[in-house]
Formats: C-alpha cells, structure tokens, sequence
C-alpha cells in the first residue's frame, strides 16, 4: 500500500499556479505510477486538519527535455504533475495560503 506522503511529492509554485489558485486548483508533483483516485484520496489525507474535498484530479506527464551545458549534451527527468481541484465547500490547503 502507498503511503500519502509517498504519491504527493512536492507542490509546483509558478505564477500559472498561482493564477489558479482562485478556481480552488492546486497544483503537485506525484509519483509516476499514481491514479487519479490515489492523488484525490492522498490530498485529503494529508491536508485533512482543513477538511480538505477533492473534487476532480486531472494528470499531465512532463516529458524529458534536452539541455546542454557547454559541450555536455543531457536530458531533464521526466514526471507526473497533477491539477487537484477542491469543492465549493471544502477548505483550503494552508500551504499555499500564505503564498498569495
């Protein structure tokens, strides 16, 4: 069984996740091989002091890109971003909170 702490990797902060932060999205690195119920289920656990309701997890794999540094030629990791939203009724998550 996965533990919850072990599918939500990290919170992404950028300036387009912050924008979506007012339509109650936020936005995570998961794990490469976690479903959608498992990232829904695993935000309501771990934020679960706020009464924290999924109501639609959507997924985006980000594919490996192509950098270089001088001669050096390489790639960046590829991994799995998730778009959590919350319903109307549900409380917020007080990481972000005091982002804005």
């Amino acid at each position: 069984m996965k533990l919850a702490h072990d599918i939500i990797i990290r919170p992404i902060i950028t300036e387009s996740a912050m924008d979506m932060m007012a339509q109650r999205k936020y936005v995570f690195e998961v794990a490469k091989n976690a479903t959608k119920p498992e990232i829904a289920k695993a935000v309501e656990e771990v934020f679960a002091s706020n009464k924290v309701k999924v109501e639609c997890v959507r997924i985006v794999n980000m594919k490996k890109k192509p950098k270089r540094l001088g001669v050096h030629f390489g790639y960046t990791s590829e991994w799995k971003k998730a778009i959590v939203t919350l319903t109307a009724d549900s409380g917020e998550i007080e990481f972000f909170a005091g982002l804005n």
